[in-house]
């Protein structure tokens, strides 16, 4: 399964007629982009999602940024991997976790205790129950969000490796450190095409402000050094280490540092200035500037 090196993260699809996503998604393969990242929390549902992208494309990979463990049982999330996976074989990737304790205990009304232990027990019982379904061709692919130490293990073992959210540089070399050579590490790198500083800073404080409201996050930061002024501001370095922005050379500049630390594949967001707005001509000017990374 050929990733690419560096591929789109987006929620704005989901912001468009299905119609519009499928053609979209289409000008995405033309631009040469290998993967597209959808996510999972309040828009559309992954798996009817991803199929109905596979099926207006022929070689682009769909990857889940992430399909939440709550939002269903073992065995339907079994099946729904299987049933992509068989449809179109090697370009179906499922990214799974655990979500946020604000959705799962508020939304699905389930409990957030024990994270790392409840994903252990839920890919237990994925890999047991039974699917008669014709099978996939070819071995389905997943991932796990990870961020700490403990959930990073688990994916190089229990998945093919980990797809980080929200994460500096510096995260993506601890997180290789942690996971050795071989498991893929798939971090998302948010960025802003803009060269003013207050304006690229002003969109990125509006993207920053959800993820810096859950504990995941910011406790995951802690780890790596940032402190409490840092994360009440943001402060502007905090906001520069998790947004890239300015011209297209930054960002490349980013996505490379990325590599550089041990990534094998980023998954840019470009973070549009007017929600629903549909970055068609950002994504090309990407595809092009990172063609060669």
């Amino acid at each position: 399964m050929d990733l690419g090196r560096v591929g789109l993260w987006t929620f704005q699809l989901d912001l468009q007629p299905m119609a519009r996503a499928r053609e979209a998604v289409a000008e995405l393969e033309e631009m040469g982009y290998r993967t597209v990242w959808i996510p999972e929390a309040v828009g559309r549902e992954p798996f009817a999602n991803a199929t109905s992208l596979l099926a207006a494309t022929t070689r682009l990979n769909v990857a889940t940024g992430i399909a939440s463990i709550h939002a269903r049982t073992a065995m339907t999330m079994q099946a729904g991997w299987k049933t992509v996976s068989e449809a179109y074989p090697d370009r179906f990737l499922l990214g799974l976790g655990v979500s946020h304790q604000p959705m799962v205990e508020r939304v699905h009304g389930h409990s957030y205790d024990k994270p790392y232990s409840t994903m252990v027990q839920y890919l237990d019982t994925m890999d047991a129950v039974p699917y008669l379904a014709a099978p996939p061709t070819e071995p389905p692919r997943r991932v796990l969000a990870a961020l700490g130490p403990r959930m990073l293990r688990l994916s190089a073992e229990r998945a093919l490796g980990a797809h980080p959210y929200f994460v500096p540089v510096e995260h993506t070399a601890a997180a290789r450190a942690v996971l050795g050579e071989g498991p893929l590490l798939l971090p998302e790198q948010a960025v802003v095409l803009e060269g003013d500083p207050s304006r690229a800073r002003e969109v990125a404080r509006t993207f920053m402000a959800t993820y810096l409201g859950l504990p995941n996050y910011t406790n995951n930061l802690r780890r790596l050094g940032w402190g409490d002024d840092d994360l009440a501001g943001p402060s502007d370095a905090l906001v520069d280490a998790i947004v890239a922005w300015g011209d297209l050379d930054a960002v490349v500049a980013r996505v490379q540092a990325h590599l550089d630390a041990g990534a094998d594949h980023v998954c840019v967001q470009v973070l549009p200035r007017e929600r629903g707005e549909l970055p068609m001509a950002a994504w090309r000017e990407l595809a092009a500037a990172t063609a060669g990374l």
